[in-house]
């Protein structure tokens, strides 16, 4: 593949991650949620299976540890998450989704699906399972990113 031919590939799956979190977005603050930016789903991703330290967060997002801390601040004080003593370290906190956190999760899970389903009537839903399966072939293995 020439030089050329890379950069309009990485140019197309940046612009295309792009606009998917545009529109996720977009489809969350319509649901009703006030107060959330793109990089609050990324905290979500990582706080949704079992809740995180601000640790575990900051390394999620490739943030340092204060920033980390200063966006949960932020999610506790909108309500969408909470600090909770840790159970298996009793220095640590441990920071968990509230319902209102969930509610905001599932509300991104329902936008994406929109987004994807608008694929599938440009693709066909046989191309779109087909994108699907070539992406995981070469996706990393780590979390998911905001780019800043």
């Amino acid at each position: 593949m020439q030089n050329s031919e890379a950069m309009a590939l990485s140019a197309a799956l940046l612009a295309v991650a792009g606009e998917l979190t545009r529109r996720i977005h977009d489809g969350v603050v319509a649901r009703g949620f006030e107060g959330v930016r793109p990089a609050h789903g990324f905290a979500f991703t990582r706080l949704a299976p079992d809740g995180a330290t601000v640790t575990d967060l900051a390394a999620h997002l490739g943030v340092t540890k204060q920033a980390a801390s200063q966006l949960v601040d932020e999610l506790v004080r909108k309500g969408y998450a909470e600090r909770r003593p840790h159970p298996g370290d009793a220095r640590a906190r441990l920071v968990v989704l509230t319902e209102s956190g969930w509610a905001c999760t599932r509300a991104a899970e329902e936008a994406a699906a929109e987004v994807v389903r608008t694929w599938g009537g440009v693709l066909g839903e046989a191309d779109v399972r087909a994108l699907r399966e070539v992406l995981l072939r070469i996706t990393p293995d780590g979390p998911i990113r905001p780019a800043w």
